[in-house]
């Protein structure tokens, strides 16, 4: 009778991903994550054929947690649904540091460009019922806030800044409503 399995998939992939939320990717190798589960690194590798394969489901699962943070946030009514998935991407950035940097500031050189997913279709969506904007001048403005967004939460991360929520929701609103007056002047 062949032994039992002592975890399972989703059981590493969760120590991977809290290595990695800990340490970063760097701190993530099969003899840390066998020291994490308490056991070797053959119950790993029975499981995951390498760990560039537990490499990609830590990926995989950090994208779900980050889209799970956006979406809540989206919920809760504390700002509205647009304007709150890009504090929650700060406060993402702000809290889990490190997954936020495998997740979105890693070399992507190479990599295909992501295709557009269920949340930014939304996000346009929301754009266009909120502002009566075309689709392409509201995914063109959610692309220009977007990048205004990550600049301030990769300053966040990598220690650049230290602005209170508070400050960011201000500064969020006044560039929002600048991009916004500008796209409805070049449809006017």
């Amino acid at each position: 009778m062949p032994p039992k399995v002592k975890f399972t998939r989703e059981e590493i992939i969760r120590a991977a991903l809290d290595i990695v939320r800990e340490t970063g990717p760097e701190g993530l190798t099969a003899r840390s994550l066998a020291a994490r589960l308490g056991c070797s690194v053959k119950p790993i590798f029975g499981l995951f054929r390498s760990m560039e394969e537990v490499q990609q489901e830590v990926l995989a699962a950090g994208y779900r947690l980050y889209g799970q943070t956006i979406a809540q946030a989206m919920e809760a009514g504390k700002y509205p649904p647009y304007k709150a998935s890009g504090m929650a991407y700060i406060s993402f950035a702000r809290r889990q540091s490190q997954l936020f940097k495998v997740l979105f500031m890693r070399d992507r050189t190479g990599e295909p460009q992501p295709a557009e997913d269920e949340l930014t279709r939304r996000i346009i969506g929301l754009i266009m019922k909120n502002t009566g904007l075309e689709e392409q001048a509201a995914y063109t403005l959610h692309i220009e806030l977007w990048i205004f967004i990550h600049g301030i939460a990769s300053m966040l991360v990598t220690g650049y800044l230290n602005l209170e929520e508070t400050v960011i929701s201000t500064m969020v609103t006044d560039v929002y409503q600048g991009l916004l007056a500008r796209k409805k002047e070049k449809t006017a």
